[in-house]
């Protein structure tokens, strides 16, 4: 069984969860899982993830407010996502970025809510916690004006846009989409991704692993992500969880030791 996995990207507020989070969450040093940074959402997530982070002390908690959700950014939201980002299990602002495949939000509202969102990250001097799916460019174009710290979560995108990435200083986090059959644009950037750069995610209960593709996801199935991320790498399972581990210490300055 592989040891030591920091899941840098999961939501055990999920509905899917509903009733079973602590009893998962208590099951998961059991399987390998050592420490996971819940993500936020909406401003009811981002309350959900610090709960979890005060009750679980492997648990930390980022808080942000998603493209789909952009809309519920005013003022209000913004000075309550500034409260909750001084909690000391708070780490990042996240998840925060643009949608332009679902459009729930309209894109102006998406690029507004972003930017404020980049600003007071940089203002706390957090990293953030980027989603972005069929919106590269205009992605691309906010994190060159803001150089924030931070991760791209989930990423799926090409080489060339993973090297674009990484020259801002950002890491890249894998989920399973690595292992699912035809997924050779993300083979690809993680062959141009240094291994000081990459996170291992989840994204959990989403991006479930081949063989457990179609399941509820949770952290322990980093193992799966981990072992194609080795074969592709040409290196040992373990060493990717192990230096994937130091990398997302680094990234949201939590200690870099094992409980």
């Amino acid at each position: 069984m592989l040891k030591g996995i920091f899941d840098s990207h999961a939501h055990y507020d999920d509905e899917r969860f509903a009733g079973e989070t602590d009893a998962v969450l208590r099951s998961l040093k059991g399987r390998g899982v050592e420490r996971v940074v819940n993500i936020g959402c909406d401003r009811q997530s981002s309350r959900n993830s610090v709960l979890l982070a005060e009750q679980f002390g492997f648990v930390w908690a980022a808080v942000g407010i998603h493209p789909h959700s952009a809309t519920e950014l005013d003022g209000d939201a913004l000075e309550e996502l500034r409260r909750l980002a001084a909690h000391p299990r708070v780490v990042a602002i996240g998840e925060i970025g643009l949608d332009y495949h679902y459009d729930f939000s309209p894109r102006e509202i998406q690029i507004q809510a972003f930017e404020r969102q980049l600003t007071l990250a940089n203002e706390l001097d957090l990293p953030v916690v980027i989603h972005t799916r069929e919106a590269t460019e205009p992605t691309l174009e906010l994190l060159r004006r803001y150089r924030p710290r931070g991760v791209v979560h989930c990423f799926t995108g090409s080489r060339e846009v993973a090297q674009e990435i990484l020259s801002l200083g950002m890491y890249l986090g894998y989920t399973g989409a690595v292992t699912f059959k035809g997924a050779k644009r993300v083979v690809g950037s993680v062959e141009a991704t240094p291994l000081d750069r990459l996170l291992l995610e989840t994204d959990c209960p989403y991006m479930a692993p081949v063989p457990y593709r179609g399941q509820r996801c949770e952290s322990w199935m980093i193992a799966q992500t981990a072992q194609k991320i080795a074969e592709i790498k040409g290196m040992q399972p373990q060493d990717v969880i192990d230096r994937a581990y130091r990398n997302t210490c680094e990234l949201f300055q939590i200690p870099d030791q094992i409980d």
